[in-house]
């Protein structure tokens, strides 16, 4: 597409997560922040203000279409409310802009399916914003499971939660059909990052979920079985202390990654043990992975190349998330496949 070195950047939203996302499009070396969008007048110009401050050359839009109109604009960071992300990543598609589309992508498989078709139409990057898996600690995880230390792979734990504050509380205003709850909010990133540890596919899902009065789910638990005796555990809710972990257990031993969300100056923290008796606890140097996400996504759109995180990735985590509504709702096992 080009052969400049870095890629122009639109944000199609003033939501919180621009605290780190921002930040992060003004640090990446191949990256450019070129303009921001909200539909609340003066949104734009507030968050540029707090987030970019000393940043004179962006511009600033109270309307997101005139962000996809802007012809500078080469990629979009989309950080809308979930049940919009489908819409307006495929808005952005058809202006024939890039989109790194804030988790979840979609709240259904047939909408991901509609946004690659359209992405290959239009010959244009897609990719879902899953920021952690950029940081290295994961894959100081795969290079020790690879390494056989701990055996064959039986068993991942993945957890994630927070106390829900005043000011989050509209993550709790729609049902979960609608994108509302912790499902959509932080089981994503439950289920996605289990995932990375299993290469064949599941075969069923059971779950159950605690709801509010909107219809959204509080907490919700679960198991994903991938036969032979593999599962994955999974808790996610907004009614618990902090948390953001997960510990695979294989057959000589086990290895546990302390915390998935890394804030700035963080030491990342993963510990291991063997059955023989070994155990270690490794400690990595802090990295910003909402900068890292940025600087790959940039890259592959200058370089043409594909993503880490495929639209098959997002579909499959997609299929996951609605099998665990489904289960919860209907109080019994859904089958996959």
């Amino acid at each position: 597409m080009t052969d400049r070195a870095q890629l122009r950047w639109g944000i199609l939203g003033a939501a919180r997560v621009n605290e780190r996302l921002l930040p992060a499009i003004v640090e990446a070396d191949n990256a450019q922040l070129t303009a921001i969008a909200s539909r609340r007048p003066g949104a734009a110009e507030e968050t540029l203000a707090k987030y970019g401050p000393g940043q004179t050359d962006v511009k600033t839009y109270d309307r997101l279409e005139a962000l996809l109109d802007d012809e500078e604009v080469e990629a979009v960071y989309l950080p809308l409310a979930n049940h919009e992300h489908a819409e307006w990543t495929l808005r952005a598609i058809e202006r024939g802009k890039h989109v790194l589309c804030e988790k979840p992508m979609a709240l259904s498989v047939a909408d991901i399916d509609a946004i690659e078709t359209a992405a290959r139409r239009h010959r244009v990057t897609v990719m879902e914003g899953f920021m952690y898996r950029f940081h290295p600690q994961h894959q100081r995880v795969l290079e020790l499971i690879r390494s056989g230390l701990f055996g064959e792979i039986r068993t991942v734990r993945s957890t994630y939660s927070f106390m829900m504050r005043p000011a989050r509380m509209y993550r709790l205003a729609e049902s979960i059909e609608n994108g509302g709850g912790a499902l959509w909010d932080i089981g994503c990133y439950a289920i996605h990052s289990a995932r990375l540890f299993f290469d064949t596919p599941p075969v069923s899902v059971t779950a159950v979920s605690s709801y509010v009065g909107s219809g959204a789910d509080i907490t919700t638990s679960g198991i994903i079985d991938y036969g032979s005796g593999k599962m994955v555990n999974f808790d996610f809710s907004f009614e618990r202390a902090r948390r953001c972990e997960y510990e695979i257990i294989g057959t000589k031993g086990g290895i546990k990654c302390h915390t998935v969300w890394q804030l700035p100056g963080d030491i990342p923290v993963i510990s291991w043990w063997t059955e023989d008796g070994r155990q270690c606890e490794e400690r990595m140097p802090p990295e910003n992975h909402f900068r890292l996400e940025i600087e790959h996504f940039s890259r592959c759109v200058l370089n043409r190349s594909e993503p880490a995180l495929s639209l098959e990735d997002a579909r499959s985590n997609c299929e996951l998330l609605v099998a665990a509504m489904q289960s919860a709702a209907l109080g019994r096992q859904v089958k996959l496949g």
